[in-house]
């Protein structure tokens, strides 16, 4: 057993040179390698995504790309990957790939959502919960962890303003491997060294996300065959209520049929989901509500099975907080002493019974869908637990189906389509 915890701990020096040059046509690309030095050590990647893989981290240095007539990033919009080593307050087990790109992505969603303070937990490069509100930062990572309390054990908690004591001290009572902020105010990162393990990043870029909204960068996916697909990176096209496109289609027989338009409040959640959602693995939904995730569907193969999957998580992590605040434990600990004490299964039966009636917390909710429905089924589905406004991308041979499957809800549930679609492979 001691040598499989030794292959956790054990670091191995990566091999890649310190330059690494891409030309594209007649445009040149350097990146240089990131190391810091720490504990009197110079240190990379502290491995890859297991660690019998090394790894190394390289940050854009030279160059830039002018093809299509895009807007491409240069040198000097690195936030993660411009990281120092007095950026890094505390190193912890010095981070790793996943540390690193579960923050990358925490950015990636949180540049849509720099207009009020905003909280992104991610944990395998996903995020368990997400929020924003104009009550600060504390409210906003206490929301984003009573999304999904279970998935954030061990994850990485990113914020777009400076963290706050009262932040600090909700961390600290709780296990999470790292916390990003553009700044620490007074006495913050004493709180935060409780936990001597934690990674502490103090990267200035998350105060100014907003800058990277309109811009692409080059986007590099390598295949098992050792190929490279390059690609513009994903741009959202909504950032402002505005932005979102009325649901309107004509059916086979040529009858033209639209949507309720969303009222304030909705298109305020499904334009905060729709941001979220460019952080998520697709197949992909998001149920939301009061600007907080309800629950996260991921990396489904089929679209009515990730809206079922989400409304299962949606129920379980109901149950859960129930039984988390009511008697302390998890609902999976509670189930498990229930078997043997009967007053413990009439506090679950009651739990249970509680969730249902809540819907799982999902009645009056938002829906975004990173691909569009093709079969009303997905519809069907998510509105039968309450939801009150759905956005997706739009485009499908059976919109107008899906659109009338909206029109015949009690009460009539809205629809807006987004004019993008939102993959994330």
């Amino acid at each position: 057993m001691s040598d499989l915890k030794a292959m956790y701990s054990t670091v191995r020096k990566d091999a890649f040179p310190e330059t690494m040059t891409i030309i594209l046509g007649e445009e040149k690309l350097v990146y240089e390698k990131r190391v810091w030095t720490l504990d009197q050590e110079e240190k990379g990647l502290r491995y890859g995504e297991n660690p019998d893989q090394p790894a190394a981290l390289y940050a854009l240095k030279e160059g830039s790309l002018s093809c299509g007539g895009l807007s491409w990033r240069g040198p000097g919009n690195g936030i993660v990957s411009a990281l120092t080593e007095a950026q890094m307050i505390q190193a912890g087990k010095h981070p790793g790939k996943t540390n690193l790109t579960d923050v990358d992505n925490a950015a990636n969603i949180l540049q849509y959502l720099a207009e009020r303070p905003a909280a992104a937990i991610l944990k395998h490069n996903n995020p368990c919960g997400a929020a924003w509100t104009d009550e600060g930062v504390a409210v906003a990572l206490e929301r984003a962890f009573w999304c999904d309390r279970i998935a954030a054990f061990g994850g990485a908690v990113v914020v777009n303003r400076p963290f706050t004591r009262e932040a600090a001290e909700m961390v600290a009572a709780n296990y999470f491997e790292v916390v990003a902020a553009p700044a620490f105010e007074d006495g913050v990162v004493e709180i935060l060294k409780r936990r001597k393990n934690l990674r502490i990043m103090e990267l200035p870029g998350l105060g100014r996300l907003e800058e990277l909204t309109r811009s692409a960068f080059l986007d590099i996916k390598s295949l098992a065959d050792g190929g490279i697909i390059v690609q513009k990176s994903f741009v959202n096209r909504i950032l402002t209520d505005a932005d979102f496109l009325p649901a309107t289609a004509s059916t086979k027989d040529g009858l033209e049929v639209s949507a309720r338009a969303p009222d304030k409040a909705e298109l305020a959640d499904l334009r905060f989901a729709w941001a979220v959602e460019a952080g998520v693995t697709s197949n992909s939904v998001i149920f939301a509500r009061d600007g907080a995730t309800l629950a996260i569907g991921t990396g489904e193969q089929d679209r009515v099975g990730c809206v079922e999957l989400a409304v299962h998580k949606a129920y379980t992590k109901y149950a859960d907080t129930l039984a988390f605040r009511e008697l302390g434990l998890s609902l999976y600990e509670l189930k498990q002493k229930a078997a043997a004490d009967p007053a413990l299964a009439g506090k679950l039966a009651d739990i249970e019974a509680r969730t249902a009636e809540a819907r799982g917390g999902l009645s009056g909710s938002r829906l975004v869908s990173d691909g569009f429905f093709p079969f009303r089924d997905g519809v069907d589905a998510a509105m039968a637990q309450g939801v009150s406004a759905i956005a997706q991308p739009g485009g499908s041979l059976r919109d107008a189906e899906v659109i009338m499957a909206c029109n015949e809800a009690q009460p009539q549930v809205a629809m807006v389509f987004t004019g993008q679609r939102s993959f994330k492979h």
